[in-house]
């Protein structure tokens, strides 16, 4: 099959390029690099430097690579902090861009689209751990750009009959020997625990001790990026018989801030002190996925389920790479 992958510079998307040429098929990589890193791009991969904004490139550059099967957008904004003062940035921009990429594909009967969505759609989650049922309250501008995505691919289901599927996902995280996680900010957990851990800054800090979990800290789903990227090559494939499908990802248990710190210290052998800060507003105190739809329908199972094995990974690329993909 030939594949588009939006973002396929990026951490997650630069991960499932490399699994989708594993499983053998032809993949073609869009990026603006804003993000994304044109070193962390499988060397089999056409990769194209394009902004999604720019609409008229979008259409000439699927002229230019005809025959696209099926698309992986990963191409976002991500910053749910950045999308509570900056909006527009995700209600605009991450709208646009994707409508832009639709449009192109539907004129051209590309026929299987999967959204990178998110669990930030679930800002009030009745039940944990959180299943596809449950009612969509996005907790941000982020949240609500992707809730506007797969809103948008259902009425092109509808009109154009293009299957599609959405993908919400918690905590990515891990690394392979090849590609790991390269942000500027860093936002997430994990990579900044072990750049304590590198000595490349002092500490680390937890926001609040004080919810009601074990330890008084956050619990939250972390599934490690490889599984994440099978799911969606699972489902691209399942859109075969399917028009539309919608699954929560996640490993389907949680693990807390400190458990987090603990694990890295025993896996490092550093220290890595932390400090506790106040909380941050918005974030709840426990976030775990169901994946039990998916397990069931597409035969899904995380390879690399605990928490060892994903700081693990996520170690072995850092420290080989302590300057990300600069070094």
């Amino acid at each position: 099959m030939k594949v588009l992958v939006t973002g396929g510079a990026g951490y997650i998307g630069s991960i499932t390029t490399a699994e989708l040429i594993a499983a053998g098929h032809d993949v073609v990589v869009f990026d603006n690099l804003y993000q994304g890193h044109r070193a962390a791009v499988h060397p089999a991969a056409t990769f194209v430097q394009v902004d999604l904004a720019d609409r008229a490139a979008v259409g000439a550059l699927f002229d230019a690579h005809p025959g696209i099967d099926g698309i992986l957008h990963f191409a976002s904004y991500t910053l749910v902090g950045e999308s509570m003062q900056q909006p527009l940035k995700y209600l605009r921009d991450n709208v646009v861009l994707a409508a832009n990429v639709l449009e192109a594909a539907v004129a051209r009967g590309v026929g299987r689209f999967i959204l990178s969505s998110t669990a930030n759609l679930f800002d009030r989650p009745e039940r944990i751990p959180i299943a596809e049922t449950e009612a969509i309250v996005p907790g941000s501008p982020y949240g609500e750009s992707k809730h506007a995505i797969e809103r948008m691919l259902h009425w092109l289901n509808v009109t154009h009959g293009l299957r599609y599927a959405c993908l919400r996902y918690f905590n990515a995280a891990g690394c392979t020997p090849e590609r790991g996680e390269d942000h500027d900010p860093e936002t997430h957990l994990i990579p900044l625990v072990l750049q304590v851990a590198l000595g490349q800054r002092p500490s680390i800090a937890v926001f609040g001790d004080d919810y009601p979990t074990p330890d008084g800290t956050c619990v939250r789903d972390y599934i490690h990026v490889v599984d994440l990227a099978q799911a969606h090559i699972l489902a691209l494939e399942a859109l075969a018989d399917h028009p539309v499908l919608t699954y929560n990802l996640g490993n389907g248990q949680g693990f807390s801030v400190l458990e987090v710190i603990e694990t890295a210290r025993r896996i490092t052998g550093h220290p890595i002190p932390h400090t506790v800060a106040p909380r941050r507003a918005g974030d709840p105190a426990t976030l775990i996925a169901s994946s039990e739809a998916l397990r069931r329908d597409l035969g899904w199972a995380p390879r690399f389920a605990g928490l060892e094995a994903i700081v693990g990974s996520a170690w072995e690329w850092h420290r080989g790479h302590p300057g990300g993909y600069g070094d």
